[in-house]
């Protein structure tokens, strides 16, 4: 049994477009403020992890929808992406814990982020055991990174000029 046949293609198609759009959207709005943006030790980091998470949300739906691919194959590929992700987290984290100036609040404001690699993961545990339910906890994770890509063009786009 695979994604297509228990009828995830429409999701899949949809947030893979929504997440696409939007990790276009971050990177124009990066382009607008590059100079204040590169100024900073933490957005582009922030950025990265916030464009990562899309890019899997996009590969991760596309890959669902290859035909007669095994849930297990698509858990695997899943699993290979978080585990990228986490990476780019980990570098993430760093940089925020080092930019502790008054205007940067700390760790607790940006551990949000840590959302959409942890769901990645258990999707992809999930989905590698053959569970339907993996499915389930992948469209949590696209729909998280959608939210935290959101959130991050509006500091990309707005926040940075303050």
């Amino acid at each position: 049994m695979n994604a297509a046949e228990l009828g995830w293609s429409e999701f899949f198609v949809a947030v893979a477009g929504a997440a696409a759009a939007l990790a276009g959207l971050i990177i124009v709005a990066m382009s607008v403020n590059i100079e204040r943006i590169l100024g900073t030790r933490s957005i582009p980091s922030r950025a990265a992890s916030a464009i990562g998470a899309l890019v899997l949300a996009v590969a991760a739906c596309c890959l669902g929808l290859v035909p007669g691919q095994p849930l297990w194959a698509l858990g695997v590929e899943v699993l290979a992406g978080a585990v990228l992700l986490w990476v780019l987290w980990l570098i993430m984290l760093r940089d925020v814990l080092a930019d502790r100036t008054p205007e940067q609040p700390g760790l607790p404001r940006y551990a949000a982020a840590f959302f959409a690699p942890a769901l990645f993961t258990v999707s992809g545990v999930v989905l590698l055991l053959g569970a339907v339910g993996g499915l389930y906890w992948l469209a949590a994770a696209a729909v998280v990174s959608i939210v935290a890509g959101v959130v991050f063009s509006w500091i990309a786009l707005v926040e940075i000029l303050r």
